[in-house]
């Protein structure tokens, strides 16, 4: 189990991206000095295992293996979006809207 840990440690940080998730391993330096019952985000903020919140429009959690991040707006295909309109994202209600490259302020609709 030591070796595994070492190992880890060598390999660094570990990120598997599936669609909107991603995974990051929980990384222990010293097998000596274990790290503290949780896990650091992008922000350097600690969370307990067990934890769960929002962050960036981002579902988080920590637990013994790491910390895991799911994006709440969930990707679209880009193929179906007419070439006058644009995705732009909506970061307080965490969704993407179609608007007008031309004017953002009117919503655009597939036809």
């Amino acid at each position: 189990m030591t070796f595994v840990r070492v190992l880890a440690s060598l390999l660094g940080l570990f990120v598997l991206c599936h669609c909107d998730c991603f995974f990051q391993e929980l990384v222990i330096k010293d097998s000596e000095n274990l790290p503290k019952a949780g896990c650091v985000d992008k922000d350097g903020k600690h969370h307990d295992f067990g934890s769960e919140w929002v962050s960036d429009c981002m579902d988080c959690s920590c637990d013994e293996g790491g910390l895991s991040c799911c994006s709440r707006i969930h990707d679209v295909g880009t193929a179906d979006i007419p070439e006058e309109c644009e995705l732009v994202v909506d970061e307080k209600a965490c969704s993407l809207k179609m608007v007008l490259k031309s004017d953002k302020t009117k919503e655009c609709s597939l036809v």
